[in-house]
């Protein structure tokens, strides 16, 4: 998001995302769930499996996010637990094994597995990722701990961290808007992570993060050169032609193959350049949501993307 408009709506859409009132709302129109169909492609696992395997069909990789987030009971996170798990049991009949990339990935977030619960809730949700770890490494999958607001950056990756001593392959996700996220791509890159890149979908204060766009870009590719260099595996997340066309330059510089890198990008977003990467030779994995608690999402996508809030808006003054 760019210019004067990105910066005084980007911070009240992202308000917007937290109101039960406009979620009420939106949840009961029927031109929404239109709308939201573009990043949201369905709510049940056979949706999900359906995208995945038109995706797959194109050479893409995806990764599946059980949208939810913030629970506050040990039942919810145990139900995340078991969509988490359902899903791995549909991937179990389509994953494909082998020694490069997996084409195949769920992302967490941890606070669905139960993170902020009021007693013991990061060990609680470490037990959670680390059964949903042991069933995506049976079927051949890969797992990515997704990150949240800042206040939850060093509990996450702390688990991350426990997680990685039984499943070295497990990713996380680094925003770069964070002015902390240098020093934290660093030591993740000397440990031979993957990590997931992105901007930051978030609306944070300025004193732990970069607000104008430009200075955003810049930690990114900052961000990024340092993941380039190190022994991991960096997950280039983004949308931004700036970001993207960056790449090759730090792939030849650092001597990386085809499969030490990939690029990500949401689903129903610039699938053109999807589809033009892919057909370049590079892995792209596209971030696949499934699950009846959009709303989240999908107004912080809005928030991302000017543009998108003509769909929002006409349908809140649409109500039927």
């Amino acid at each position: 998001m760019s210019g004067v408009f990105g910066r005084v709506a980007r911070p009240a859409i992202l308000a917007a995302s937290r109101s039960d009132r406009l979620r009420r709302i939106a949840e009961e129109l029927p031109i929404t769930r239109h709308v939201v169909n573009r990043f949201v492609p369905g709510v049940t696992i056979g949706d999900v499996v359906s995208s995945v395997a038109v995706l797959r069909n194109s050479r893409r990789f995806v990764s599946v996010d059980y949208l939810g987030e913030d629970v506050t009971d040990a039942e919810a996170a145990n139900a995340t637990v078991q969509a988490y798990m359902d899903l791995l049991e549909a991937f179990g009949n389509i994953a494909e094994f082998g020694d490069g990339p997996r084409p195949l990935e769920v992302s967490l977030k941890l606070s669905a597995l139960g993170q902020a619960l009021p007693r013991d809730g990061e060990k609680i949700a470490y037990e959670n990722a680390h059964a949903i770890c042991q069933r995506a490494r049976d079927v051949g999958a890969w797992v990515t701990v997704d990150a949240e607001d800042h206040t939850t950056t060093d509990s996450t990756l702390s688990i991350v961290r426990d997680l990685r001593r039984d499943f070295d392959w497990l990713g996380t996700v680094l925003q770069a808007y964070l002015r902390r996220t240098e020093a934290d791509c660093a030591e993740f890159a000397a440990s031979g992570a993957r990590i997931r890149l992105c901007k930051g979908a978030y609306d944070e204060p300025s004193s732990v993060a970069f607000r104008d766009p430009d200075d955003v870009t810049d930690s990114y590719l900052r961000c990024l050169r340092v993941l380039m260099a190190g022994s991991g595996y960096p997950m280039v997340a983004s949308h931004d032609p700036a970001v993207i066309s960056a790449v090759p330059s730090l792939v030849t510089e650092f001597g990386r193959s085809v499969d030490d890198f990939e690029y990500q990008m949401l689903y129903g977003i610039r699938d053109t350049e999807q589809r033009r990467l892919t057909d370049g030779g590079n892995h792209v994995r596209v971030y696949v949501p499934f699950g009846t608690q959009w709303y989240g999402y999908f107004v912080r996508r809005l928030a991302e993307r000017p543009a998108n809030l003509t769909f929002f808006l006409r349908a809140l003054t649409e109500r039927r």
